[in-house]
């Protein structure tokens, strides 16, 4: 009687452990907290109560920015800000009463020598438009010619540089683009619209360059410095440089610019919300378009969730559930105690589990009765559970991003322009990034193709030494020709495979290392077949024919000899 009550008291004690277990599970699970992630739900908690992307926008605005506001509200609308229409009838409305700051997107008094002659255009302009003119560049010349700044000094010296590589020099036929830019780049030193950072680093290139007469990492610079001069007006631009703090940025930002087009109003507008152009730069580099995707969803949660997705630098977890809203903030003051209160909630929970099935196996007494030991097993059983539950709320902590789309790719201006009031193009000229699958795809096919071919020349060597007549050589030389032509054979196959990998998704798509087997086995055929299979044919000929006209060498000797000669 007495163990029957303790088997029926054993049930319901059970039931509590296991109840226990699975809360503590759950409430581990919806901790908004990852390692190497970021939750949607600590993202709009972190953007609660901090100013949304059109309220920035009016601030931009009240600034008398009208440029970087009319960008920002094209992000508004990207990301369904509730305020973009009211944005949208501040910016008419200075637009309406300021039609002069229209195409420059704003007032600033260092356009003076400019504004008085584009007094004519109705719509943002991009600022390289107005540069390229050569009436232009001679009113900026003269304007800055009277600079007392010798960084100013400096970067106008740079027109008389011939060191270029990719630009026509200034001061040559051809050379208005690269003028263009060096003045631009002059008047942005002397109108303090870049950031002291990179004011600084500009100055010690244009030193370099004049020094060594070879434009150098400043030449690239220009080149970034067009790309954006062609896709935005001067507030534009001036309010981005003013939070880019190095050359690299400003070159990752045209680089985004020109494969990211459409999106540009989100990324200038995270690089203005966040204060840093570097950090968002970075983030795209580093995650591409999935990166683009989350920093679009931070964009529409509020400030503080561009702050935090830029400084954990890490993706959005879109899988993750619902969250605590208690949780989401203790994640925000502290990340690192409620991580490990998560992970301590999974192993606690797990352990509960495993000790309400000892509960239910071994009939334990009622309630007051003593409570079976906590057991090893159940610590160990509970670890590798824990573990799982771990890696399954962080997928990006065994699985590695995939490799950013917004990569640097070699981007080649047309410098020669025709016109000096024509616009500056530009043909964009794509080559394949060398990671390293594809050089360990390239090394292997060259690694079959050298097995190959040292293959073939055993097979030369084998047949010179035998001890046969040079005729029958040649006909045991025409039976491997099959042989001889397997480079072809293991370069298709290895094409072929490498093609059908890629369509079905299993390995990286990339032309470059799947062609390179068919180009390494053409090769390995080429030099078989040219360099040592027709030479040695044409000794062969040559002996037999030499033995049929009366020659003294045995037929054993004249087979040594090729050998001895060739190999």
């Amino acid at each position: 009687m007495t163990q029957k009550r303790e088997k029926n008291h054993s049930l319901p004690v059970a039931v509590a452990w296991l109840v226990a277990g699975l809360a503590l599970v759950v409430l581990a699970w919806m901790v908004p907290v990852n390692l190497k992630s970021v939750t949607p739900a600590l993202l709009k908690a972190a953007g609660e109560n901090t100013p949304g992307v059109a309220a920035f926008g009016q601030q931009r605005l009240d600034a008398e920015k009208l440029g970087a506001a009319r960008l920002i509200l094209e992000a508004a609308r990207l990301t369904g800000d509730p305020g973009a229409p009211g944005l949208e009838r501040s910016i008419q409305n200075i637009e309406a009463r300021r039609p002069d700051w229209v195409p420059w997107g704003g007032w600033d008094p260092f356009l003076d020598p400019l504004v008085k002659d584009n007094t004519a255009r109705a719509e943002s302009t991009p600022v390289l438009n107005f540069f390229i003119t050569a009436k232009a560049r001679r009113s900026l010349q003269s304007f800055l010619s009277n600079s007392r700044s010798i960084g100013v000094q400096t970067i106008l010296q740079t027109r008389e540089n011939q060191g270029t590589t990719r630009f026509v020099p200034a001061n040559r036929a051809g050379g208005e683009a690269l003028d263009a830019v060096i003045l631009l780049t002059a008047l942005l030193y002397q109108s303090e619209n870049l950031s002291p950072a990179l004011q600084r680093e500009l100055r010690v290139l244009a030193e370099t360059a004049a020094v060594e007469n070879q434009m150098g990492p400043l030449e690239t610079f220009y080149l970034d410095l067009l790309s954006l001069g062609k896709r935005l007006n001067w507030m534009q631009l001036c309010e981005l440089l003013r939070v880019s703090g190095s050359t690299r940025t400003v070159g990752e930002f045209a680089q985004l610019a020109r494969v990211a087009s459409d999106n540009l109003p989100l990324i200038y507008t995270a690089a203005l919300y966040s204060g840093s152009a570097d950090n968002v730069a970075d983030y795209l580099m580093e995650y591409g378009k999935q990166g683009l995707a989350d920093l679009r969803l931070s964009l529409a949660d509020g400030l503080g969730a561009v702050q935090l997705l830029l400084r954990n630098r890490a993706p959005v977890n879109h899988a993750a559930g619902p969250s605590l809203g208690a949780a989401a903030e203790l994640a925000l003051l502290n990340p690192r105690v409620a991580l490990i209160a998560k992970y301590a909630g999974f192993f606690a929970g797990a352990f509960l589990l495993f000790h309400a099935l000892e509960v239910f196996l071994s009939g334990v007494t009622a309630a007051g009765a003593r409570m079976p030991p906590m057991r090893l097993r159940s610590a160990l059983l509970a670890g590798m559970i824990a573990l799982f539950l771990v890696f399954a709320s962080e997928p990006f902590l065994i699985k590695t991003p995939p490799p950013s789309e917004f990569k640097f790719k070699l981007y080649m201006p047309v410098l020669a322009i025709d016109q000096p009031d024509s616009p500056i193009t530009s043909v964009p000229i794509t080559t394949a990034m060398l990671d390293n699958a594809t050089i360990l795809s390239i090394s292997l096919f060259a690694a079959l193709q050298i097995a190959v071919y040292v293959i073939c020349l055993l097979k030369i060597r084998s047949i010179a030494r035998q001890p046969v007549p040079p005729l029958l050589k040649l006909r045991l030389m025409e039976n491997e020709e099959n042989l001889f032509d397997s480079g072809l054979y293991v370069g298709i196959a290895g094409t072929a495979a490498a093609l059908v990998l890629q369509v079905l998704g299993l390995i990286q798509a990339n032309l470059l290392a799947a062609y390179s087997s068919n180009l390494f086995g053409i090769l390995c055929v080429a030099l078989v077949k040219i360099r040592h299979v027709r030479n040695f044919k044409r000794q062969l000929i040559i002996e037999s024919q030499a033995g049929a006209g009366g020659s003294l060498q045995t037929p054993a000797a004249a087979a040594v000899k090729p050998a001895a000669t060739n190999f």
